[in-house]
């Protein structure tokens, strides 16, 4: 199971006013976790004087260990961590902020942190702070210019706004409108994906993403029943019109989350070890809030689930290694989605049952 939890904790930069001031450095840390493992988005703020360069320090109250990093510098020994920054992003101005995250491993319960510090000076408070749910965005459709949560569909197959598809030909994958699971109302789109290629079983909606303009932002909530296997899978495509009306294709390998461009197999993140490590998993048997965006003006994209973005989800116009350098060997890359297709493709001999539900697109984030 997948949880959130956001820890805002008070830090005292050297330099500070006194104690009664108001803090003058806050950190942001964010879990998302299942059985084993998890990841962790750390943001710095510093609202006091400017800084050239930073150390966080903590100390885990279990077993947690530090797997991979990205955007900073992290040594561990025994439950003792720090995290110090890469250069780049060591300077930081009033009101400024810096994020980095890593990846690692649990077992028993996996406990926030209470004794964050940074440059040696220790979080203002009684060193326990109490963690708060990761705010719920709306889940109004207001800023959406496409919504749908298939209370509409009347049938036991898709029609109107989404059509079956069966790419190229039709095998034993299924698609269908179910009245037994639903993240909102009563009603979802269901998908039984086979594990061969002609297996693959969709439902396109061709109005929503051409109503968003050049800038697109989808948002769906997705329950699933098998893991994300070794091998690659899809769960959504989208037409890309640029690109020869080859697939832009959101699904997984190496059991976390990917983004795969069809028209030349390049992957993001890179399936290297680093690069899957600054994925996650997409949690097994549970409504999760899945967003993209993707920018036809200038070529970026970002993912997030349950509403913290997937670091190796990420494609920015600069190459970071591990993460986009291989999306990016293609200059220039300006995406023009036509459609888009939930349901399940197999290029390994997985298959998986899923649900789909409260569809939204728009030109702006939608939010869970």
């Amino acid at each position: 199971m997948v949880g959130a939890i956001i820890l805002v904790v008070s830090l005292v930069l050297p330099g500070a006013g006194p104690a009664s001031a108001a803090p003058p450095c806050a950190v942001t840390y964010t879990v998302n976790q299942w059985t084993g493992g998890f990841t962790a988005q750390v943001t710095v703020t510093n609202n006091a004087a400017p800084v050239t360069s930073w150390t966080l320090t903590w100390t885990f109250a279990g077993d947690q260990k530090v797997t991979s990093v990205w955007n900073a510098q992290v040594t561990q020994s025994g439950q003792a961590v720090t995290a110090r920054d890469s250069g780049y992003n060591g300077a930081l101005a009033t009101g400024a902020s810096t994020s980095f995250g890593f990846q690692g491993t649990f077992s028993g319960q996996n406990a926030v942190p209470a004794d964050f510090a940074v440059n040696g000076a220790s979080c203002e408070g009684d060193g326990t702070p109490t963690p708060t749910p990761t705010p719920t965005p709306p889940t109004s459709c207001a800023q959406a210019a496409f919504c749908d949560g298939f209370e509409n569909q009347t049938g036991s197959t898709p029609s109107g706004a989404w059509q079956p598809s069966y790419p190229d030909c039709q095998g034993t994958g299924t698609v269908a409108v179910d009245h037994t699971q639903a993240h909102g109302g009563t009603t979802s789109l269901r998908v039984d994906g086979g594990a061969t290629y002609c297996d693959h079983a969709f439902a396109v909606n061709t109005t929503g993403v051409a109503a968003a303009g050049s800038v697109i932002y989808v948002r769906y909530y997705v329950r699933h029943t098998q893991a994300l296997p070794a091998g690659h899978v899809a769960f959504t495509t989208l037409t890309d019109a640029a690109d020869g009306n080859r697939h832009l294709r959101l699904g997984g390998q190496n059991q976390a989350l990917q983004w795969n461009r069809e028209s030349d197999d390049a992957t993001l993140p890179e399936q290297s070890p680093t690069g899957v490590a600054m994925s996650v998993p997409l949690p097994v048997n549970r409504w999760s809030c899945v967003e993209f965006a993707i920018n036809g003006t200038d070529g970026t994209m970002s993912t997030w689930l349950d509403g913290t973005e997937v670091a190796g989800l990420h494609l920015d116009g600069t190459p970071t290694p591990d993460v986009d350098r291989q999306w990016l060997s293609r200059a220039n890359w300006r995406p023009h989605p036509t459609d888009l297709r939930l349901g399940w493709e197999s290029y390994g001999g997985a298959r998986d049952t899923l649900w789909f539900d409260d569809v939204a697109v728009g030109s702006q984030r939608i939010g869970c």
